[in-house]
């Protein structure tokens, strides 16, 4: 049995050190990178047995032996959990000879007794798997400590133990970037900062009542920074993410911020978009997304024949770089008012050729609002600067505000980072379109169209710094000065060596 739980609450920061601690039984036998699945899925089903085992004990507390009305109300619970699916069976079970198959078993019990919200959301972890854990022996080993871990009496995770509503999700946001630093760029995908999801969820300012959307949702920080912004839970939140597993973190991410009814969808939103509304591509209020950056292979060829027709309009992208692939994805996921974030590469604000037409026309058609560039080594995996360009619908004016905020930043160990002043200064600067020496710019079409449709930061924001004029004579009396007292320490010097007689 477990042992009794602690009557302190329970903080984020006893989670981060509990949970990461876990980590050790993986550490030397694979990447973190494949075991972040089994810590955070581990993770997520501690937090559903400790939710279902409070609302039972309430239940019980309350209407005593009435089996009959406790059913009921557990009906309407948001999780249902069987007593041979929670935390406390694999305790009892973690001597078993087959526990890689117990836990497998657990899982796909709670996946369906929860099929209408959880539904696939374990599809792609296995803890019988010998080519990650091991033979039996070994693999039994991990997973007995991995219970073990999660037995710790710190680790409370029942809603009234909880030191706060969101201290289980941002926990869990705290482990993905954590793992996030250790398996480093895959294909152009960089895990978005918290600070950079908390500065683009700012700017494209979501309101009440408000549809957002990412088609590039990874594991659904932005969204969620997005919400938190509204201040209330009167929104609802869409996203398309094609990592199986990473659709699967997502849709847990979400249930542990207490977002009950967000919609995550599996697939490859360019190729295969899942949001529609009568066979057409849904629109929102507010799209957010750091998409791959210059994603190779994103689908040219299929984009020559799309059935949403997304590209006939715009220039189909180079094939080697998808870039304006998600950007075009995204305007044509606005409604008539809707606003739009998206973090990209530098290359989008210049590269020619089929790129520059689509800038040029996005331009034309008065659809972006600022661009604004960020320090370099921000993301894991990558030292190269980003930016971001916020679009709007039914824009009141046609200039283009310009941000150059990459030499303002806190210095950290491995990456570097915008601190709550900078994101407030950079907010303030595009709330009220600030002109800003060395700093900002609001460039006119005129502007942009003498520069040929070229966004490239320097060319609206002059940075350079004059160096100070050099005062020839004052120069020459101080080096004069200089070589007297030279001359002076010399003869001093020859003094006291001919005192030692040397």
């Amino acid at each position: 049995m477990q042992n009794a739980v602690s009557l302190e609450k329970t903080t984020q920061s006893t989670i981060n050190n509990v949970v990461w601690k876990a980590c050790d039984t993986f550490r030397g036998t694979m990447d973190g990178s494949d075991y972040k699945d089994y810590v955070l899925t581990m993770l997520f089903v501690k937090y559903l047995s400790d939710f279902y085992k409070e609302k039972l004990e309430q239940l019980q507390a309350e209407y005593g032996d009435k089996t009959d009305r406790i059913e009921a109300k557990l009906k309407r619970e948001k999780f249902r959990l069987d007593d041979s699916c929670t935390f406390d069976y694999l305790i009892k079970h973690k001597e078993a000879a087959n526990l890689g198959e117990i836990m497998n078993k657990v899982l796909e019990r709670i996946e369906e007794d929860n099929r209408d919200k959880l539904e696939g959301i374990f599809r792609s972890i296995d803890f019988n798997n010998k080519n990650k854990l091991g033979d039996t022996k070994e693999r039994n080993t991990i997973l007995k400590n991995l219970i073990e871990d999660f037995s710790d009496t710190r680790l409370d995770l029942r809603p009234s133990m909880l030191e706060g509503n969101d201290v289980i999700g941002d926990a869990y946001e705290y482990l993905i970037s954590h793992f996030a630093s250790d398996a480093g760029k895959k294909g152009g995908e960089f895990y978005t900062p918290s600070e950079v999801s908390t500065l683009l969820a700012k700017l494209v300012e979501p309101k009440e009542g408000e549809m957002i959307y990412d088609p590039t949702c990874g594991s659904g920080s932005l969204l969620i920074k997005a919400s938190k912004e509204i201040g209330s839970k009167n929104f609802r939140l869409y996203g398309q993410e094609k990592n199986g597993q990473t659709q699967a973190l997502c849709k847990m991410n979400m249930f542990l911020h207490e977002i009950n009814d967000a919609v995550i969808e599996w697939g490859d939103t360019i190729r295969n978009p899942l949001h529609l509304q009568d066979n057409l591509l849904k629109t929102f209020d507010v799209v957010v997304a750091n998409p791959p950056f210059s994603l190779d292979k994103w689908g040219a060829d299929f984009a020559q024949n799309d059935p949403f027709m997304r590209f006939n309009h715009y220039e189909v992208p180079p094939k080697s770089k998808g870039d304006y692939a998600f950007v075009i994805h995204m305007i044509k996921s606005l409604n008539e008012h809707g606003r739009m974030g998206v973090v990209l590469p530098h290359g989008v604000l210049f590269r020619g050729a089929s790129e520059g037409k689509i800038r040029e026309k996005l331009i034309n058609e008065n659809l972006l609002d600022a661009v604004i560039g960020l320090p370099s080594n921000l993301f894991f995996g990558t030292s190269i600067p980003a930016c971001i360009l916020i679009f709007k619908k039914n824009r009141v004016h046609n200039n283009i505000l310009f941000i150059d905020a990459s030499r303002e930043y806190e210095k950290g160990k491995n990456q570097n980072n915008l601190t709550n002043e900078h994101i407030a200064k950079i907010f303030d600067t595009y709330k009220n379109r600030k002109e800003i020496e060395k700093y900002s710019h609001v460039a006119t079409l005129q502007e942009i169209q003498e520069n040929d449709y070229n966004l490239n930061i320097p060319r609206y924001v002059d940075t350079f710094e004059e160096e100070e004029i050099i005062n020839l004579d004052a120069t020459k009396i101080n080096i004069a000065t200089i070589e007297n007292e030279l001359v002076e320490i010399k003869s001093k010097m020859s003094g006291y060596l001919k005192e030692l007689g040397l």
